[in-house]
């Protein structure tokens, strides 16, 4: 019988082995019953079990039984002890009931025992607690007896559930295992029937092997850890649970265990070789036909780089079917070396068979799709390069058909320089081309080698032909490109040098504009006698000389805008307003000068005048001036004095004054001062010859 069978009376604690022993080495059963009805069926399967548990020789010592009373009834009492004498009878030596104290009549029932002795077999004796320790030593009885001895049902019931399971398994697994053993040793000579006998057992080696290594632990750790009262006797002891039965389980588990894994290890290995068998077949028949001819109808290179994408992308769906075989090659690989390492001779030449076959087919296939993938892998940027040509080439050809419309000439210069920046990139561009194809024509040379006796020669023309296509196409749309911009050039030269003539067409009258604004707010000195008036006529002329140079200038350059317009076949945007400007502040200046220069005539006029007036000759000091000198002087002063007040009058209507009035005023002053002085010499002149004519009269008067 097993715990588990009767467990839940177990746990009930109705009779337990503690482990103790009596002074006669015999084992100690106590049952105690409480103050409820106690089953007597239930104790009566709970004693037959744990009088299961000891070994015969152990049996043979009798056992001592304490029947703890104290919480019980005497009849229940009598019963139990009854009942021990159908249960163990030959077994008991020794009945200690533990009575209450002062509650049981002590007369009756020792008559009642005493008078069942003979009958009962063994002594029954009615002992108090405290005086147990008569019959049995402390240290083997429990605390609830006031003994020392340490005892947990619960643990010891688990302890014996673990031991009867290992028992169980082990027992069972033994069986299983030399049954395998044993057929296996049968199935050596006959290897074809080897597959019949190929099951497992029921139970796992390595757990049973586990859960009885625990527990024979734990035995040894409770029957060799002492205490303080003296060695810690448990019902784990090997007299109790047959350490000696586990520990020659676990030998002989280990010994079927190991000729198992021997067995396990041949069966694996002739399972391994026949399934790397089976599996390098597949790859390798998988490789030299459907993979070999997937490559076959693949060729081509595309004609675009969207068609070289697609190719590319059906190479790789290609390539990722290949992984999966060459997934398994690798792992075939590794397995076949693993079991040429630890492999019997008769296998290893088997075994280095298939790997070179796999080998050899592996490695030719993978140099097949490297070789189809750097073909493809150049097409794609043979294609790309191709693709960017053409767009920088039609950004060229739409740069040169636009119409020009820059806005000077800076931005012209800056348009040249794009076209020739774009020039550049374009040549860079078309040399990359030519050695991407020349690298992808090398390829495609080769390709002949890898086509498995196919004739590939019409695919390679095609391939050839459009390759050395697109760079003649490219290379004639680039000269074209070159011719067109060799047009712009020129074009936008003439277009600098026409805005150039405008802008220094816009300059000349700007200097033009302020020679004129020069003349008017500092040529206005008139000079203080004649000769200063003489040098002031003299630069005049040179200042005027050097606007009709800046007039004549801007007038050329204006003539040449129109016949560089008229090349452009274009209409100046600003010589049609310049020119006009140049001669409206050309009339402006001319008409300024004529004033200048009659002013200064009229200053020249006025000072010749007043100096043969105010000029004084030593050897002539009597000289008489003529009235009219001095009345011309009087009126070339007015007149200049009056054309000092006047504006000088454009032809557009507008007016315009030399200097500010302070600088009229200061030279108007200048005048007046020395047309004073000669009224002054005027005044002289008329007192003396009038004073000469009375004298003249008083002299013909006397």
């Amino acid at each position: 019988m097993e715990a588990t069978a009767i467990l839940p009376i177990m746990k009930k604690r109705l009779a337990f082995l503690s482990g103790g022993k009596d002074r006669r080495s015999g084992l100690i059963l106590t049952i105690p019953l409480c103050s409820e009805q106690t089953n007597m069926d239930e104790l009566s399967a709970t004693l037959g079990y744990l009088l299961g548990i000891p070994s015969e020789k152990c049996k043979a010592r009798g056992f001592t039984v304490i029947v703890d009373g104290r919480k019980s009834q005497w009849n229940i009492v009598k019963t139990v002890v009854l009942m021990l004498q159908n249960v163990i009878p030959a077994e008991v030596s020794l009945v200690c009931v533990v009575k209450p104290d002062e509650f049981w009549d002590k007369k009756v029932t020792h008559f009642c025992f005493w008078k069942e002795k003979d009958r009962l077999g063994f002594e029954v004796i009615l002992v108090s607690a405290n005086k147990l320790t008569r019959y049995i030593e402390p240290c083997q009885l429990t605390e609830e007896f006031g003994g020392s001895l340490v005892y947990d049902h619960i643990d010891w019931l688990n302890k014996r559930l673990v031991f009867e399971k290992f028992t169980r398994e082990s027992t069972s697994l033994l069986d299983e295992l030399a049954v395998i053993n044993g057929n296996e040793t049968g199935n050596q000579q006959d290897k074809e029937r080897a597959t019949d006998y190929n099951f497992l057992p029921s139970f796992d080696p390595e757990t049973v092997l586990q859960t009885g290594h625990e527990l024979l632990s734990e035995l040894q750790q409770r029957r060799f850890n002492g205490s303080e009262g003296g060695v810690s006797w448990s019902p784990m002891d090997d007299e109790l649970l047959a350490q000696p039965q586990v520990m020659k389980l676990l030998d002989s588990l280990r010994e079927q265990y190991t000729r198992y894994q021997e067995v396990c290890r041949q069966r694996s290995k002739r399972t391994q070789l026949e399934e790397i068998q089976q599996k390098v077949m597949q790859v390798v028949n998988w490789l030299e036909g459907p993979g070999t001819e997937q490559l076959r109808t693949q060729w081509g290179i595309g004609d675009s780089i969207s068609a070289s994408q697609a190719l590319q992308q059906k190479h790789e769906e290609i390539e990722s079917k290949h992984s999966e075989w060459f997934a398994v090659y690798v792992e075939l690989n590794q397995q076949i070396a693993a079991m040429l390492n630890a492999g019997d001779e008769e296998d290893l030449v088997e075994l280095k068979g298939l790997q070179q076959q796999l080998s050899d087919v592996c490695y030719r296939q993978a140099s097949q799709l490297e070789f189809r993938q750097n073909i493809l892998q150049s097409a794609h940027e043979f294609h790309g390069v191709a693709q960017d040509l053409s767009q920088q080439l039609d950004g060229l050809l739409g740069m040169l058909c636009a119409d020009v419309a820059p806005a000077d000439g800076a931005a012209i210069q800056q348009t040249l320089k794009h076209l020739e920046e774009k020039l550049k990139s374009v040549g860079g561009t078309l040399q990359g081309l030519r050695e991407k194809g020349q690298v992808l024509l090398d390829q495609i040379s080769n390709q002949a080698s890898w086509a498995y006796g196919k004739d590939v020669t019409i695919e390679n023309k095609e391939n050839v032909e459009h390759i050395q296509g697109v760079m003649e196409d490219m290379q004639l749309r680039k000269q074209r490109c070159e011719d067109m911009v060799d047009v712009r050039r020129l074009k936008m030269l003439q277009m600098v040098q026409l805005f150039k003539c405008e802008e220094d067409a816009a300059q000349a009258v700007e200097w033009l504009s302020e020679l004129l604004e020069a003349q008017l707010k500092t040529h206005i000195r008139l000079g203080d006698d004649a000769q200063e008036v003489k040098s002031l006529l003299e630069k005049h002329r040179k200042f005027v000389d050097v606007a009709q140079s800046t007039y004549d200038y801007g007038r050329q350059l204006l003539q040449a805008t129109v016949v560089l317009c008229q090349s452009l076949r274009c209409t100046t945007r600003s010589s049609g307003d310049t020119l006009p400007r140049l001669n409206r502040v050309w009339k402006q200046f001319t008409v300024t000068s004529e004033e200048r220069v009659h002013r200064l005539e009229m200053a020249s006029t006025f000072h010749t005048a007043a100096e043969k007036i105010l000029k004084e000759c030593p050897e002539q000091p009597k000289v008489r001036i003529d009235f009219e000198a001095y009345e011309e002087v009087e009126a070339v002063g007015k007149s200049l004095l009056d054309r000092l007040t006047v504006p000088v009058v454009y032809p557009d209507g507008t007016e315009q004054f030399f200097g500010s009035p302070s600088d009229m005023a200061s030279s108007a002053e200048h005048v007046r001062e020395k047309m004073k002085i000669v009224g002054m010499k005027k005044l002289q002149q008329e007192e003396e010859e009038q004073q000469e004519d009375d004298e003249e009269d008083e002299e013909d008067d006397g």
